[in-house]
């Protein structure tokens, strides 16, 4: 299962502040989202930074990169590979040129029809450097630009086109949007500090900056800061589409520690573990997790049937 890269988005109202290291804190709070590469784009008074590699975040920026990324807005992400390998021209945020400008977008989940779109807009003249469906979407934005529609229109226009599940945070010429898909399949979450607001894949990204959770962004959402508020619209092609998340951020993707949708993870998955018992009672004599993603099922089977919780296997985390 390779669909939860993680994403990050944030917006300072101070337009001196650089937001490069929370960005950088909220992917290191969202690793276990995505382990290939990492990256940051930000934007501020001096114009676009934008920086990426392959591994993880502790591998890609240091001190002296971040301090480099001036910026009081700027989107954040971590990848696991979807659509297109596991390669450097696969990094994301991806960044491109728009009109006059400049776009840079980072994306959580998978297109399913992005090859058609991506044949309709080679035959447009568009050429393709990575084989992501980041890069198509962003393409999509950049033909509606240059057919001079405006860009929440534009927004609203390529969500139609999609199709799968994504949670998007797009840099627009020093403006942030952020998307979640109509089914609100994959988690995308709002938090707020004093003087910022920050969107990400998952509430942890919340604790590491000292962020407040304000809510989850609702299907088919369109989210974006104007005059230093947040503005929300909804996506028109939200209507007539179901509620469907993806059990697998439930049982294994996302953290333990998160909030998805206001239910906590690890109450979820605890209630899994007793939901099973009642549903394929055994005579067991211990009841062990394998490993991590497991324990609080493990924990919740054990109490429902009173069978005794045992240590399972121990992941080791720093052997590289």
């Amino acid at each position: 299962m390779k669909d939860k890269c993680g994403i990050i988005g944030i917006h300072s109202k101070n337009p001196s502040k650089d937001v490069s290291t929370s960005i950088y804190y909220g992917l290191y709070a969202l690793q276990h989202r995505g382990q290939e590469s990492s990256g940051i784009t930000t934007c501020g008074q001096f114009g676009v930074n934008h920086h990426y590699g392959m591994g993880l975040a502790t591998d890609v920026f240091d001190k002296p990169k971040l301090e480099q990324m001036k910026g009081n807005v700027g989107i954040g992400h971590v990848r696991y590979s979807t659509v297109g390998g596991s390669q450097f021209e696969n990094s994301e945020p991806f960044v491109t040129d728009l009109c006059d400008g400049f776009i840079a977008i980072a994306h959580n989940g998978d297109i399913v029809n992005s090859g058609a779109l991506r044949q309709e807009l080679t035959k447009k003249g568009y050429l393709f450097r990575s084989t992501t469906d980041s890069e198509v979407i962003a393409y999509l934005i950049k033909e509606e630009c240059r057919n001079g529609v405006e860009t929440l229109d534009a927004l609203d226009i390529v969500a139609s086109k999609l199709q799968g599940a994504y949670s998007l945070v797009i840099l627009i010429n020093h403006n942030l949007y952020v998307m979640r898909d109509p089914m609100a399949m994959k988690p995308l979450a709002l938090g707020q500090t004093d003087d910022s607001y920050i969107l990400a894949s998952e509430t942890v990204a919340f604790d590491v900056v000292g962020a407040n959770f304000v809510r989850d962004l609702e299907p088919g959402e369109l989210v974006y800061i104007e005059d230093n508020e947040l503005k929300s619209r909804k996506l028109s092609c939200v209507e007539g589409s179901r509620k469907a998340h993806c059990t697998f951020e439930y049982v294994y993707f996302a953290r333990p520690d998160s909030v998805i949708d206001g239910k906590s993870v690890y109450a979820v998955r605890k209630n899994i573990g007793a939901k099973l018992w009642e549903e394929y009672p055994v005579e067991a004599d211990l009841v062990i997790p394998v490993p991590d993603s497991s324990i609080p099922a493990a924990i919740g089977y054990a109490r429902a049937s009173g069978i005794p919780y045992g240590e399972g296997l121990i992941k080791n985390r720093y052997v590289g």
